[in-house]
């Protein structure tokens, strides 16, 4: 059974794409095909694991004007079972160009109905803002796993996040739930960050993932290099926590033994 999950959190800053990249790297090395699909303009996911939009033919943009299908724009990364549908600049004028069109809230699940079976995991990385883009996302998948950023604004951000979801179940995708809350940029050192990981916690239950990330040095200089954190340096605690977090969803659903 494939999964759809938009990776979301309209705050921006908090590990996101971050978790986007370095989460589909470690799933996939549990020998189950994971497809990434980078829907932010600004094309991180996609630069982060060392692919140049500049230089790729066939984009998300493509799909979604109707130039080819999901299938054709997909390519294959330094990872194996790691596939990612890229973004690219052009993204930037989807919102214009699809704002009087019908159906604009659901071209991506469309998109997708062809190729979502041939992955166990399918992740969008969203723009850290409520637009087109990240409305199709939320239609398109079946939950979302947000990232949240342990500091003072977390709940707020949070609070919003719940708002935004109820409004798409109550127009487009009734079925939509959270797959997991992962905290990130946890410093020990910070009483406030204990703090907030006890308030979310108390807030959201067994949501909340077990696996804490922490601010790690190498997580913020890998996508410089154009790798995952599991290429650049697997022996970090970045990297070893988002293993860690793989094996945990991956037991969550059930699947082989983990990465």
């Amino acid at each position: 059974m494939h999964r759809i999950c938009a990776i979301v959190n309209q705050k921006g800053g908090v590990g996101k794409t971050t978790t986007a990249i370095n989460l589909a790297a470690s799933l996939a090395l549990s020998g189950e095909k994971i497809l990434l699909i980078d829907i932010d303009p600004q094309g991180n996911s996609t630069s982060g694991l060392g692919i140049s939009s500049e230089t790729t033919e066939k984009t998300l943009y493509s799909v979604l004007a109707g130039d080819c299908t999901a299938k054709e724009a997909i390519v294959g990364t330094s990872v194996e079972n790691l596939f990612l549908l890229p973004s690219g600049i052009d993204l930037l004028g989807v919102e214009v160009e699809l704002a009087g069109k019908e159906g604009r809230e659901r071209m991506l699940a469309a998109a997708l109905a062809a190729i979502k079976d041939d992955y166990r995991y399918i992740f969008i990385d969203c723009p850290p803002s409520l637009g087109v883009l990240t409305v199709n996302a939320l239609v398109a998948a079946e939950s979302v796993i947000v990232p949240v950023q342990c500091e003072y604004y977390a709940l707020e951000g949070l609070g919003l996040l719940m708002r935004t979801l109820r409004l798409v179940r109550g127009s487009f995708n009734p079925a939509i739930d959270i797959e997991g809350i992962v905290l990130t940029m946890f410093d020990t050192r910070n009483s406030l960050a204990h703090q907030v990981v006890t308030e979310i916690k108390k807030h959201f239950g067994d949501k909340v993932y077990n696996t804490v990330i922490p601010r790690n040095v190498a997580l913020s200089e890998a996508p410089s290099h154009g790798k995952p954190i599991i290429l650049y340096d697997v022996r970090s605690r970045g990297a070893q926590s988002y293993l860690s977090l793989a094996k945990e969803i991956l037991h969550e659903s059930g699947v082989g033994q983990g990465a």
